[in-house]
């Protein structure tokens, strides 16, 4: 699903990982993200990793989803953005 707009609370960050991908080397880490209808993980790349903190209300504006591992996670991509709301 593309074009993914919502609001919600990150309620955990899990450690930062460091992966060579094949545009080179990333920063990854996974988060859980909260809102009203439940939880989804949500995949933090690069500059994203630390704009976030455990408790922190987010928008995110144009995400996607998809299946990795068997599991539904929320993804932010190029396209897309991270706002951290007040």
């Amino acid at each position: 699903m593309r074009g993914v707009d919502v609001e919600g609370v990150i309620k955990s960050k899990g450690e930062v990982r460091n992966i060579v991908t094949r545009y080179g080397p990333a920063r990854v880490v996974d988060a859980v993200l909260e809102d009203d209808t439940g939880e989804i993980v949500l995949t933090l790349w690069n500059e994203n990793v630390d704009a976030v903190e455990e408790g922190d209300k987010v928008k995110i504006v144009n995400g996607y989803t998809s299946v990795f591992r068997g599991r539904l996670q929320l993804n932010i991509g190029r396209r897309g953005s991270i706002i951290v709301l007040d």
